[in-house]
């Protein structure tokens, strides 16, 4: 018995009205956000000076936690800063309600593959587009200073969990649009869609010459079902990811969902938890950052580490281990997302 999940884009109707739903159940934890950790954003600081991130510590990087001045206003940011040259700034924008504290370890896991990380504690309702092309711009004519004196990498990979996911794509296309060379692809958290996420990630993807991928969850109603598949099917790219469904299966019964939040993992709470209606598990938080580390790593380096990629995602024989494992076999535990 194979068990699988189809999902894809909805139409605009019913992306409106699941959308409105999605608003609904994050509104209602909205109270127990304020009482439990401050609407839910972890990790946010008001001060201006630099210091030290909360609860991180690693032998091969640092996390500062600043001001970044964007357009003329200030924003709080988390810069995580790998020892050595950085091979890349990957932006890793947090979701609606949540904070940039909220990926604590998955920027880790990305830094210490050599990639400097930078994310903003911001409002990301509907994507926040108005900030995204100011960030896009500002990264574009190089006017971003990191902490500690590091110079701002040439080469960039736009990335974002859920809401902050349509950011990124934002922040990629108006980086695209303005001819910046060193552009190198996104690397998407369970994105949802808003207005404009499709032209944006076709902008990002330049025809199939750059990378688009995404690590997906299960189809549910605070990921508008899957809404980011229609946008990932219709690019040009032949691979655009994997989505995780189950941890495993015991007597061919599937146990482990995936959920929402993956890419918080240790570093979510109970807002995010009830929003979702689920709770990340070791296993599948492991297979996000596995994933989403060494493609942050490929696309900062032009280089593909092939157990993480499919040359042609439709064609099992030209996917490597990492994806096989996972998405073949009797019972699959993902699926590899819908190419066209």
């Amino acid at each position: 018995m194979r068990h699988q999940i189809v999902a894809g884009s909805v139409g605009d109707r019913s992306r409106t009205n699941t959308a409105n739903l999605r608003h609904r159940l994050v509104a209602a934890v909205t109270v127990l956000a304020v009482a439990v950790v401050g609407l839910g954003v972890a990790g946010q600081g008001s001060a201006a000076a630099n210091v030290a991130c909360g609860s991180f510590s690693s032998t091969s990087a640092r996390c500062i936690n600043g001001t970044i001045v964007i357009n003329g206003a200030s924003y709080n940011a988390d810069w995580y800063l790998p020892n050595g040259t950085a091979s890349a700034l990957m932006l890793l924008q947090h979701g609606f309600s949540r904070g940039c504290g909220n990926l604590r370890n998955t920027a880790k896991a990305i830094v210490q593959t050599g990639v400097m990380v930078l994310c903003l504690n911001a409002d990301m309702s509907g994507g926040n587009p108005a900030l995204g092309n100011a960030l896009g711009s500002a990264l574009a004519s190089r006017s971003i200073t990191p902490p500690a004196g590091r110079p701002l990498p040439t080469n960039y990979i736009v990335g974002g969990h859920s809401a902050g996911g349509h950011f990124a794509s934002v922040v990629g296309a108006r980086l695209a649009s303005v001819g910046y060379a060193g552009l190198r692809g996104a690397i998407l958290s369970d994105p949802v869609a808003q207005d404009g996420f499709s032209a944006n990630l076709q902008a990002i993807a330049a025809g199939g010459t750059r990378p688009v991928l995404s690590v997906a969850a299960r189809p549910s109603a605070i990921n508008l079902f899957n809404n980011s598949f229609g946008a990932l099917r219709d690019l040009p790219n032949t691979f655009v990811g994997i989505q995780l469904v189950w941890t495993g299966f015991v007597l061919a019964v599937p146990y482990g969902g995936s959920c929402h939040t993956d890419v918080e993992g240790e570093n979510g709470d109970l807002v995010g938890n009830v929003a979702a209606g689920c709770t990340p598990n070791s296993t599948q938080v492991s297979r996000l950052r596995d994933f989403e580390s060494n493609w942050a790593r490929d696309l900062a380096t032009g280089t593909r580490t092939a157990a993480y990629w499919c040359t042609d995602s439709r064609t099992v024989s030209t996917c490597g281990s990492k994806v096989t494992a996972l998405t073949t076999g009797a019972l699959p535990v993902a699926a590899r997302i819908p190419v066209a």
